[in-house]
């Protein structure tokens, strides 16, 4: 109705009473509009992500063509665009968009990133089907839970959630489901960047890496992966006469493979800091309640030390001790094809993760001089993704991280983190893309083991306070103030 007929209705209010009325209206519903009932959207949500678990995406193949269109169905039918893009025979990604400012600018938008494809499993080794989406005793099982579909599926709430809410967005938030980031992504992230960057061109990325860790039933570190390592394997190769096995002989391959390996197996790769490391130690030995294990921290920081405390901290995490330095992990043997034969040749997989600005070639450089042996020589194969610059700490996004962080866990301290594993965040950094990791879920040390074990779950409570904690970042950095 005409303001002056209201106006002319209301009684006991003055008429600055109810132009500040009509004034703060708007903004007090978009308020309400953008709290949404948790416990009804994670309901929603963990069908969705049952439904996905049971979409069979192993890669390879990866079938993650069928994820696409599933997620692209729910999102059409929330009134949000979905666009699905075959990438390769069967595999496919699916972007959609929510519109924010009437002249949006692609470097303030927010990509919501994850991926659909998932790692193999040992059928024999699960209590439940492993594509089944299994709820047992408050769990969710199923491969991909946690590594990605589950993030995927909360990035879709959050999604679904704010355009339920009808929230007014300063910035274009966009949802990218994405194949093949097992495999280096070449049917999926690297295909998206070559043929549709300007579909999900942004300034600032929220994908899978870091933790939400829980200790004693309470979240206590939220780390945020800021870097990460580059993967490479290696392939140590022996070789030898062939013979009879009936007649040992000093260079059969077998054993020089064995003992290159051995000699491998117990080498470390000199300690190295980086912008990212130094800041994730320094906060660490601050809350570190330990104070032993403090002083060793802190004693990073000393070069006349640091190799000393770097070997003490790996004996209480293996994490810090990759996160210090190279990694080298022999990870697969193979030599011979019968049992009285000695082969002529032997060969070993090393999984190699290299720190931030380390090269492949100075590492096969130094094993080959460590095994000093001949018989043996060491090939590097490709890079899986590539060397890319570390995303700032100094940013919108990072800062709205550390601020609603300790809002939504009471008593936590956020981290930024280097990565031991890789994620499509690397090729999103060589895009100028601020990318950070965070999987949103509280999950303990055992929990997060799961990921890429057998029996991958991930808790009913975990999966709507991940949701929840997800929405808190996406809203307070993309809503119009």
């Amino acid at each position: 109705m005409p303001t002056r007929r209201f106006l002319g209705k209301i009684s006991g209010l003055s008429v600055l009473a109810a132009w500040l009325a009509l004034a703060t209206a708007p903004a007090v519903a978009q308020q309400n509009a953008t709290a949404p009932d948790f416990a009804q959207l994670s309901q929603e949500a963990t069908e969705w992500l049952a439904g996905l678990i049971r979409i069979n995406t192993t890669n390879p193949p990866g079938n993650e063509l069928a994820a696409a269109r599933y997620l692209a169905e729910i999102l059409n039918r929330e009134g949000i665009p979905a666009e699905v893009m075959e990438s390769a025979p069967g595999r496919g990604v699916v972007i959609a968009r929510l519109r924010g400012a009437l002249m949006p600018d692609p470097t303030r938008a927010l990509l919501l990133l994850s991926h659909t494809d998932v790692v193999g499993v040992d059928r024999s080794k699960w209590t439940v089907d492993p594509f089944g989406g299994v709820i047992k005793d408050g769990y969710l099982y199923g491969r991909g839970t946690l590594d990605a579909k589950g993030l995927a599926v909360a990035e879709l709430a959050v999604m679904v959630a704010l355009k339920r809410a009808g929230v007014k967005l300063d910035r274009d938030v966009i949802f990218l489901a994405e194949a093949d980031e097992e495999e280096g992504g070449e049917a999926g992230i690297e295909f998206v960047l070559r043929n549709h960057w300007d579909k999900i061109a942004a300034g600032s990325a929220l994908n899978e890496g870091g933790r939400v860790l829980v200790k004693d039933g309470k979240v206590t570190l939220v780390e945020v992966q800021a870097s990460e390592k580059v993967p490479v394997n290696l392939e140590v190769i022996a070789t030898g006469p062939a013979g009879h096995a009936s007649v040992p002989r000093p260079d059969n391959a077998v054993v020089h493979l064995a003992s290159a390996v051995s000699k491998i197996g117990s080498y470390e790769a000199p300690v190295k800091m980086n912008t990212v490391t130094h800041r994730y130690f320094e906060q660490l030995a601050r809350i570190e309640p330990d104070e032993e294990l403090a002083k060793w921290i802190r004693a990073l920081e000393q070069p006349e030390r640091m190799q000393l405390a770097a070997r003490r901290l790996s004996q209480a995490n293996p994490v810090w001790n990759s996160m210090l330095r190279t990694s080298i992990a022999p990870t697969i043997l193979k030599g011979g094809f019968r049992s009285n034969v000695v082969p002529s040749e032997a060969r070993a997989t090393l999984n190699v993760r290299l720190f931030p600005g380390d090269t492949i070639q100075a590492v096969v450089d130094d094993l080959t001089k460590l095994v000093n042996d001949p018989q043996i020589r060491i090939e590097a194969g490709e890079p899986s993704r590539p060397l890319s610059p570390a995303s700032s700490l100094d940013t919108d996004l990072y800062r709205v991280i550390e601020r609603v962080t300790p809002q939504v866990f009471p008593g936590s301290t956020t981290l930024p983190s280097l990565s031991t594993w890789a994620t499509d965040s690397a090729q999103l950094r060589m895009h100028n893309v601020q990318a950070y990791g965070i999987v949103v879920f509280p999950l303990t040390e055992e929990e997060l083991a799961r990921i890429h074990s057998d029996d991958e779950r991930i808790s009913l409570d975990s999966f709507r306070k991940g949701i929840e904690y997800l929405h808190a970042i996406v809203d307070a950095f993309a809503r119009a103030k």
